[in-house]
């Protein structure tokens, strides 16, 4: 079997081979950010799948090279063009390209003038916030929180891109871009409920899903399954954190 090959049951991206899971950690290889456990991945209950063993790396796409393809390489030239200021370099800091897709990796403290220059400006044009989301690794140490952006461009005939920030848990705090794109006012909202991630400089950061008085940010990997036990016939199922372990 060819190293591209794909079997049954191996992980949901192309399987890495052993050449790239050396390769990991340098800027063109694959970066992995976790490891899944036993077959389903949980981390704060018993494993009850009998495959509490199993090890399979998460693997995220590593940096791309030029030509990105497509229109990538113009957007970024263009977005390095109008953030450049005094002779300061490329505010993107990472450049990744994966299945057809566009991703841009910003420090949080240049999300304002990025997301402003790749609205604004006439080369650019992504006029639209599609939307906000988060996401918690808390295996990337200073890195753990995650905030991506999806923007459409309509001007320029419905091209996409997807703006990506990062942030520790220890200072959970990234600008609000709600004053550029008023459309992530809601967003926002949930990825802070959801995920525990402090928009600054906007108004009404409050829950938008769970009750105000709620503990915790349920989407985070450590929040704790927690449940109740489920009565059916005279017998109980007890939650997933008091489930016995079959491994």
């Amino acid at each position: 079997m060819s190293e591209k090959d794909v079997t049954p049951g191996q992980a949901e991206e192309a399987g890495p081979t052993p050449a790239e899971l050396v390769e990991a950690d340098q800027p063109d290889g694959p970066v992995q950010v976790s490891q899944r456990r036993g077959m389903f991945g949980a981390g704060q209950s018993q494993d009850t799948s009998g495959y509490g063993g199993l090890r399979t790396p998460v693997l995220l796409p590593g940096e791309a090279e030029r030509p990105y393809g497509g229109f990538f390489d113009e957007v970024v030239d263009a977005l390095d063009a109008a953030t450049a200021g005094d002779g300061a370099g490329s505010l993107v800091e990472r450049v990744v390209v994966d299945r057809g897709e566009l991703t841009l990796f910003v420090d949080r403290d240049d999300l304002r003038p990025v997301m402003q220059a790749l609205r604004d400006v006439p080369a650019l044009r992504f006029e639209m916030c599609m939307s906000v989301s988060g996401v918690h690794w808390p295996e990337q140490t200073g890195r753990e929180l995650h905030v991506t952006y999806e923007l459409l461009s309509i001007t320029h005939g419905s091209r996409r891109l997807r703006v990506e920030v990062t942030a520790p848990d220890a200072d959970p705090h990234i600008p609000s871009v709600v004053g550029i794109y008023p459309a992530a006012d809601w967003h926002e909202r949930e990825t802070w409920d959801m995920f525990g991630v402090v928009f600054d400089d906007r108004p009404d950061l409050t829950r938008i899903l769970m009750p105000d008085d709620w503990p915790g940010h349920p989407q985070r990997k450590d929040y704790p399954l927690g449940g109740i036990p489920v009565e059916y016939k005279g017998g109980t199922v007890p939650p997933p954190d008091e489930r016995r372990s079959y491994s």
